[in-house]
């Protein structure tokens, strides 16, 4: 079982930085693949970004602008934010998934055996 919690949402102007952290309780957190999801309102759930074991897979959309990075000593993931503008604007949540992760289904959120409760990130313009 693991427990994920989100932290570093927030306001800020387009063009400005986040850093989102995602705190994993248990001792094998090195193990799942980590992802990070989005929704805005009335729309779907939207992959962010992934780290499996051979890879870190990005969103066309964020690619350039942000950096998933995870510590696997502190049992954490995060995803750096740069150059926000308001289409970024949703409830942003982590994930994680057995065996590392796959590198063939890691922007399917129902690939994700664990989810955080997420957190809350606005952009304005």
């Amino acid at each position: 079982q693991v427990q994920l919690v989100e932290s570093g949402g927030g306001l800020v102007h387009s063009g400005g930085s986040l850093r989102l952290s995602c705190a994993a309780s248990g001792r094998t957190f090195s193990r799942y693949g980590m992802g990070w999801f989005r929704q805005a309102p009335g729309k779907e759930r939207e992959f962010v970004a992934a780290i499996t074991w051979r890879n870190t897979y990005y969103l066309d959309s964020v690619k350039g602008r942000f950096t998933m990075s995870r510590d696997n000593a502190k049992n954490t993931a995060y995803l750096q934010m740069n150059s926000l503008n308001p289409e970024d604007t949703a409830v942003y949540y982590c994930a994680a998934s057995g065996n590392g992760g796959s590198d063939y289904y890691y922007k399917e959120p129902l690939k994700y055996d664990y989810w955080g409760q997420g957190t809350q990130v606005t952009v304005s313009s």
